[in-house]
């Protein structure tokens, strides 16, 4: 697979790893932490977890100046790693839960995703910019959308084990405190902080039977007060220990990149000249002022159109985790190892990155049988076809939820209607699979894009507007939270399949220009 691609590109795959694995469990995590932790709903859990994903996307066009500006790429991306780790550090150290403060531990919370969020601008966007510059000899550029779909392949590899290991580690704390994991109590139990004895019935009538359900043998409580503070603080302390499963696997990358840092590219040492009061490459050279405008017009119009891939497709961390979590048959998954317990709504993110790695190898069989028969669709034909495959995700999952009841109508349900009209796990199965399909024909073949579109001084930059346009798609994903409480299911998801369909017109009209600056 490696053998006509450069021989950093292994070593960059792995040492991206450690920022998946953590990305994979915030993305498994993060909404339902936040939920858990802090009691607030999922429209306003909706805002922080797209404000955080926003902004790792958007400091990635920070990151991509300061190593443009410094010529610093490696130092840079070894920074953002440190930084990271510290981000971790901060929300993986337990507070107690309930808080005593809200504003004093939500901003703590709020500060080491901030400090993630811009280790990862540093990180992130530079490291793509190295594996582009690996594609600019000429002895690889054949073979660039090739490698970057290898490398997209391999960072995923942490993501697989990622959501198991965040949930492995939360359900291990449960039973080691004499608790079994239930997704519906910590709502309840929040519930029961603020309303006490008037709550709705219904409501305090599940929470009776879901704590007698979920306290383990010898765990008995004198009142349900005390067991809902018991179960709070036990089920947020195993996701602040979740947290710092991704500092471990940060340091790996770390180490990776260490090693191997002589197999990278290093812009800062390309040849220079003198052209009157200004010092340019002789890359730069070679491509004139309008050619360079062209260039950044095509890609500024692709960013423009994968926002409303990405507000789509991020919502499997948001909107498609909680209807993962009210809807879906759960207790039919359930590994025991013994010392712990994986299952929950967390473990569907593990499914995107499983595909991913299985799947690139086949679409990479296909477009290299296409190549050789001279067929293979350019790189923006294949985004366009991307947004047609994600809008088909919504549509199929829109048909699934068609009989479902809305949030609203779940609170005045018991347990046992609840688990009667819950669906089968296979349907969050297909759903993402179908999404992964159109994330291999969008996300690395959009990197490959850009990197062989942007002019020469200017690829930190462009790596990091392609993520500044994914901050954008990000900042919009809270509207999955308001759609998903307010508006039936299928129409919840009706308006992704329209935004992927729109982009995927608007994209068509604009390939042969497109195909004409990337010549």
């Amino acid at each position: 697979m490696f053998k006509n691609h450069p021989k950093g590109l292994l070593a960059a795959s792995l040492a991206n790893m450690g920022e998946r694995f953590g990305f994979y469990i915030m993305m498994a995590i993060l909404t339902l932490f936040i939920s858990a932790k802090f009691g607030l709903s999922e429209d306003v859990t909706g805002y922080i977890y797209s404000a955080f994903y926003a902004s790792i996307y958007l400091l990635a066009l920070v990151g991509g100046i300061i190593a443009d500006r410094t010529k610093n790429y490696k130092g840079t991306i070894l920074m953002g790693l440190v930084v990271m780790a510290i981000g971790y550090l901060i929300i993986a150290i337990p507070t107690p839960t309930p808080v005593p403060s809200l504003p004093l531990y939500l901003s703590v919370s709020c500060l080491g995703l901030g400090v993630i969020a811009f280790g990862n601008g540093l990180f992130k966007g530079n490291l793509q910019a190295l594996v582009g510059q690996m594609y600019d000899d000429p002895i690889y550029s054949k073979v660039r959308d090739a490698g970057f779909q290898i490398f997209y392949m391999f960072i995923n590899v942490g993501g697989i084990f990622a959501p198991f290991m965040a949930v492995g580690i939360r359900n291990w704390w449960l039973k080691t405190n004499g608790f079994d994991y239930n997704g519906d109590l910590p709502a309840l139990c929040h519930q029961y902080l603020k309303e006490g004895a008037a709550m709705p019935q219904q409501a305090l009538d599940n929470l009776q039977a879901l704590s007698g359900k979920v306290s383990l043998a010898g765990q008995s409580f004198s009142d349900l007060g005390e067991f809902v503070n018991s179960y709070l603080d036990v089920f947020s302390r195993g996701f602040h220990y979740a947290f710092a499963a991704a500092i471990v696997m940060i340091l790996v990358s770390l180490v990776i990149f260490v090693m191997n840092k002589s197999r990278f590219p290093n812009p800062g040492t390309k040849t220079v000249v003198q052209d009157g009061d200004k010092q340019i490459t002789k890359e730069e050279i070679k491509m004139d002022a309008a050619e360079i405008r062209q260039r950044i017009y095509a890609l500024f119009a692709v960013f423009a159109v994968v926002i409303f891939f990405w507000m789509s497709f991020h919502q499997n961390g948001y909107s498609l985790t909680y209807f993962a979590r009210d809807y879906v048959d759960l207790s039919v998954i359930n590994i025991d190892l013994g010392f712990t317990q994986i299952k929950g709504a967390e473990i569907f993110q593990a499914v995107n990155p499983i595909f991913v790695v299985l799947l690139t190898p086949i679409v990479m069989f296909i477009f290299g049988r296409l190549n050789a028969k001279g067929k293979e669709p350019s790189a923006p034909r294949k985004i366009a076809i991307g947004m047609g495959i994600a809008a088909s995700a919504y549509i199929f999952l829109m048909a699934c939820s068609m009989a479902l009841p809305g949030k609203e109508a779940l609170a005045t349900m018991d347990e046992t209607a609840k688990e009667a009209m819950r669906i089968t796990p296979f349907v969050m199965v297909g759903m993402y699979f179908i999404l992964t399909v159109a994330e291999l024909f969008i996300s690395p073949l959009g990197l490959s894009f850009v990197s062989k579109v942007a002019p020469p001084h200017l690829q930190g930059v462009m790596q990091g507007c392609w993520l500044a346009a994914t901050a954008v798609g990000n900042s919009l994903l809270f509207i999955g939270g308001i759609l998903y409480l307010n508006v039936p299911l299928w129409a919840c998801w009706l308006v992704f399949v329209g935004a992927c369909a729109a982009s995927m017109i608007t994209m068509l009209a604009m390939v042969k220009w497109l195909e004409r600056v990337a010549k």
